[in-house]
């Protein structure tokens, strides 16, 4: 294990990370809202700390391997989650203990959306643009970035690029270096935000309120500048809007790569992806369902209203971005507890969103009807295939593996959490909130995570990076096997 090199990489990125907090201190500059010391403080101790890490190991230029980089990546979340707490720590506004701070720094990067702040519209500015930052830099994931700086300062980033993306097929780059790759992704997750921070406020939003707005909503985090979410601006244009712009974040990134890389701008691939084609029948469907329940209970005044609150309200749980309007809570409690277990499949591999992923669920359903097939015909051989490929019983086998991961991590934070005192409903909905990067959850998680025990924002900040890793890339750290030379 070159744990030499592995400290001077992680030196360099908290020194990268350290130039964020200039954005907000210049933030709090414009809007003189007194947050701006937190911000330089934080900025000093991260590039001290990563100056500290860097120069004793600066020779330190050697080959990485997998289980390296795998190490890397947790390490590269851990840390960057941990010193982006400082800014909460060192400001007065919020009062957070240090829990807190953890939490809603954990939150912001793994793009969970959930909070432990009440009235976050009495905040600074600079403190509410910090947040909805963090969730942008940790939707693409800070190792891309990464990946498409640390080569210029002579470090690979094969390893760091598969250990990082997710998704059960990820072998293939999309172009011949990794460093194009993640550069090209970038711009394209750049493009994205700018025409989402247009249309909200071409719609009515300040310019501030679009371009927070457009950061969370491209990364399918879920963080508002105001309590009430996306409801508070009452808008049938803003829900739409974000609906819109949540469904193709939610798409696999190297599909927008084909569309837009080519010399002609073509749309043909995204038709024949298999996982796109169900993941947007689950939209429609879940929409389906929504109106009709909500229309048939006379929910809304009219139907419109209803179904302009049942799109915007299942694409945004279910692709665990996690925005609410202030009438969702009201929904009969079916709708959201169907909502909130539609969070478990999520966006499509290689999205922004959380979850188990459309494409893992979609195997392990082909899965179940081959051994269904099976019974009936046990001699038979049938082969699982996604468009016109054939999948090998490897691909298969990884996806029952992480599915079991899953389920085990799920299961043991939901006992911790019942553990230290928190009611059943409300461990549970705060499980799936948190692992599948959701955040709002039911009962006690069902406006805000204030009001929960210290030890249980531990756990669900744990969850959240569980989730944010795709489980495996974290609970593989905990194997006699990986540490074996």
């Amino acid at each position: 294990m070159q744990i030499r090199a592995i400290i001077r990489i992680v030196g360099l990125l908290v020194m990268v990370f350290s130039s964020t907090m200039i954005i907000p201190a210049m933030v709090a500059a414009i809007y003189q809202d007194g947050a701006g010391r937190a911000f330089f403080g934080a900025f000093a101790i991260c590039l001290v700390a990563g100056f500290l890490l860097w120069f004793p190991q600066r020779d330190q230029r050697k080959e990485l391997k997998s289980k390296e980089g795998f190490l890397i990546v947790v390490l590269f979340w851990t840390v960057l989650g941990s010193v982006g707490a400082l800014p909460f720590i060192l400001s007065g506004t919020p009062d957070l203990s240090i829990a807190e701070s953890f939490f809603e720094s954990f939150s912001g990067l793994t793009t969970t959306g959930a909070t432990v702040i009440v009235g976050i519209e009495n905040l600074p500015k600079a403190i509410l643009f910090y947040r909805q930052m963090l969730q942008w830099l940790g939707g693409m994931g800070i190792i891309v970035l990464a990946v498409a700086i640390l080569p210029i300062l002579g470090v690979g980033g094969m390893q760091l690029y598969r250990a990082e993306i997710p998704g059960p097929v990820k072998d293939k780059k999309m172009t011949p270096r990794i460093a194009e790759t993640a550069k090209v992704l970038w711009y394209i997750y750049l493009f994205l935000t700018v025409a989402c921070a247009l249309a909200f406020w071409l719609a009515g939003m300040s310019l501030f309120d679009a371009i927070a707005h457009s950061f969370s909503t491209i990364a399918i985090g879920g963080f508002s500048t105001y309590d009430g979410s996306l409801g508070h601006f009452q808008s049938p244009l803003i829900n739409t809007i974000a609906a819109v712009f949540l469904i193709i974040s939610g798409v696999n990134f190297s599909l927008h790569f084909t569309a837009f890389s080519g010399r002609e701008l073509s749309f043909k691939h995204y038709f024949q992806d298999p996982e796109l084609r169900v993941f947007l029948g689950i939209q429609l469907v879940l929409t389906l369902i929504c109106a009709m329940v909500l229309v048939g209970q006379n929910i809304y005044d009219s139907v419109g209203v209803a179904f302009d609150q049942a799109f915007f309200q299942a694409v945004s749980i279910s692709t665990t971005a996690g925005f609410t309007t202030d009438s969702f809570s009201q929904w009969p409690l079916f709708l959201p507890v169907l909502l909130i277990f539609s969070s478990f499949i999520g966006g499509c591999a290689g999205s922004t969103g959380g979850g188990l992923k459309v494409i893992r669920v979609l195997l392990l359903s082909l899965q179940g009807v081959r051994e269904l097939k099976r019974l009936v015909h046990p001699r038979a051989v049938y082969q699982i295939k996604i468009g016109n490929q054939a999948l090998p019983d490897r691909v298969l086998e990884a996806v029952w593996g992480f599915f079991s991961a899953y389920a085990l991590v799920f299961v043991v934070c939901m006992l911790a959490l019942i553990a230290l005192g928190m009611d059943e409903l409300s461990a549970f909905s705060a499980v799936v909130a948190c692992l599948n990067n959701l955040g709002p959850g039911l009962g006690e998680v069902a406006l805000h995570y204030g009001e929960i025990s210290d030890g249980s924002k531990w756990v669900l900040a744990l969850a959240m990076l569980f989730g944010r890793l795709e489980v495996f890339t974290l609970l593989v750290l905990f194997t006699p096997t990986f540490w074996k030379s």
